[in-house]
């Protein structure tokens, strides 16, 4: 109950302090975008520092919503991706204890255990040993405890979930439910080093022809449930530049072979490391890539792969149209929304704002859709991409800060060819699946055009019956109804509060001016309510400023 309560004090104080910071009003001197920052930055490091000091489970969720750049703000997921950096080792005696626990009469084939571990993480430390055989390996210890206490708090963060799903603006946009849900199986799986175990082997199969990646082999006699046993394989933390250079190795070399490696990972198997940060990345002393820790690991379906392949091909022919139904198809966008706005927007981008010179009347030629946009929120972040698009922004900034001049995409190209033709065996595949895709669509307007009479038919009799209605959309309309609709509720809450004042006033001067405190405490939902009408009505104005820009 205790560990309950201080989660709940540390959900409100943290929604109290972000409703604080978004008042123009509480800043002295006015709010300025620095100023704002600033306390963003505070609010963030305060929130990181909780977490941490709540242990694991919130460790681990704080790294999990660092990959959640949609729900939270920019600098939140910066602070809370330096998480897992800081988190302290448990003493070496609760390690010797729980591998006699786990290996039994197993841990006399270890020798050499060093005392100090080579890092510490949320869920584990690793230590470095040496067995009987002369095979050098390092052993990754669960923390003590973590099973119960993690099922605990994750049953908690479900009802902060519930709680937030409720909220009739924080809910909107957002599915608190389903990521709470999906925290808890990402983390309930990674207590099980049977799994990471698995992961391993399986990723080191991938790439056991290629000499430029590593992976170390899983010692499965000495993994458990809470230990597992792994190869020991040294090298240089990837970002570290400077040791790269005086290793004699080519920094540029080494980020371009981390981007190959992942997107090999992402086109070719489908399975790929979800949790690719430098610290989970080394070089080799013949420059060769090494993966850590499998805790975390990722799959694409093959149908999945194949949608993402049809949305290349529709946004490198610039198909609008069919890329939105792919997002729609992938869940990229939300089911039941208009998707003109979105379908004119992707046109902009595909057509103008992705080809440079970008053109100056970008945000005008998408104007008219703002207010669709922003109030529908059609946009959401399936969670088989979460990870994906983490992982490539993660791999990007590691290849900038080894080389300046690196770039993804052009590294990505021979790698999103396959995806295009849905197949890398050659020019005769790639032949074929065009043919195939031409005959789809041939098939398709054939159906089409043999329907047409019917339809043309049934609509000629619905006009005649009068049935037939048509309905007409004005974007222009639709914010004016909207405006006007919102000062009207504005206006008759301004009037009601008014009347409220005046009844407050005539009871306090009355006989029972106790009685006064009865219209005060009903105009405080309605003075609420008005504010929270004054916040959208700003928000329109800052909108109609935006649609005005040059």
């Amino acid at each position: 109950m205790a560990r309950a309560l201080r989660i709940w004090w540390l959900v409100l104080a943290l929604l109290a302090g972000l409703w604080w910071d978004s008042q123009p009003w509480t800043y002295p001197g006015g709010c300025t975008p620095e100023r704002r920052q600033a306390r963003q930055r505070r609010q963030a490091h305060w929130l990181a520092e909780r977490m941490l000091a709540l242990g694991s489970a919130f460790i681990k969720l704080g790294q999990l919503l660092s990959a959640r750049p949609d729900v939270l703000p920019a600098v939140m997921v910066e602070e809370l991706a330096r998480l897992q950096d800081r988190v302290p080792s448990f003493p070496f005696a609760l390690a010797q204890d729980i591998l006699e626990q786990e290996l039994g009469e197993r841990c006399s084939e270890i020798v050499d255990l060093a005392e100090e571990p080579l890092g510490a993480a949320s869920l584990a430390q690793v230590h470095r040993a040496s067995l009987r055989s002369g095979r050098q390996v390092v052993l990754k210890v669960q923390r003590p405890g973590l099973d119960t206490l993690f099922r605990q708090d994750l049953d908690v963060l479900q009802q902060v979930a519930a709680l937030l799903q409720r909220h009739p603006r924080w809910g909107v946009g957002r599915d608190w439910v389903s990521i709470a849900r999906e925290c808890r199986r990402v983390l309930l799986r990674e207590l099980d080093f049977r799994l990471e175990a698995q992961h391993a082997a399986r990723f080191r199969q991938q790439f056991l022809g290629d000499p430029g990646v590593r992976v170390p082999g899983v010692v499965w006699e000495l993994s458990t449930r809470r230990v597992l046993c792994l190869d020991y394989l040294p090298g240089i933390k990837v970002t570290d530049r400077q040791a790269l250079l005086e290793a004699g190795l080519d920094p540029a070399a080494v980020a371009e072979r981390g981007a190959a490696s992942y997107l090999q990972q992402l086109v070719r198997f489908g399975f790929f490391h979800a949790d690719p940060h430098p610290g989970n990345l080394a070089v080799a002393a013949d420059g060769a890539l090494i993966y850590y820790d499998f805790g975390m690991m990722g799959s694409l379906s093959e149908a999945l792969r194949s949608r993402i392949g049809r949305m290349v091909r529709a946004a490198a022919a610039r198909d609008a149209a069919g890329l939105v139904e792919e997002l729609q198809a992938a869940g990229v966008l939300a089911r039941g929304i208009d998707p003109g706005p979105v379908r004119r927007l992707v046109r902009v981008m595909l057509t103008e704002a992705l080809t440079p010179p970008f053109s100056s009347d970008v945000i005008a030629r998408i104007s008219g859709d703002l207010y669709a946009l922003v109030y529908g929120q059609p946009f959401r972040l399936p969670a088989d991409l979460i990870f994906v698009m983490r992982a490539l922004s993660t791999f990007e900034g590691v290849g900038r800060s080894l080389d300046p001049g690196f770039s993804l995409m052009a590294i990505a190209r021979p790698y999103l060819l396959p995806l295009m033709t849905n197949s890398g065996a050659g020019a005769g595949s790639g032949a074929n699946d065009f043919l195939n895709e031409l005959s789809r669509q041939a098939a398709e307007v054939g159906s089409r055009a043999l329907g047409l009479p019917r339809r043309l038919e049934d609509n000629l009799a619905r006009l005649e019956q009068g049935d037939l209605q048509v309905q007409i959309r004005a974007g222009e309309t639709d914010r004016l109804l909207r405006r006007l609709a919102l000062s009207q509720q504005a206006s008759a809450q301004a009037v009601l509060l008014a009347g409220l004042s005046v009844a407050a006033a005539v009871l306090v001067g009355g006989p029972w001016p106790g009685l006064g405190v009865i219209p005060v405490a009903a105009a405080l939902p309605v003075g609420v309510s008005w504010l929270k009408l004054q916040a959208r009505l700003r928000r329109d104005n800052r909108l109609e400023a935006l649609q005005g820009h040059p």
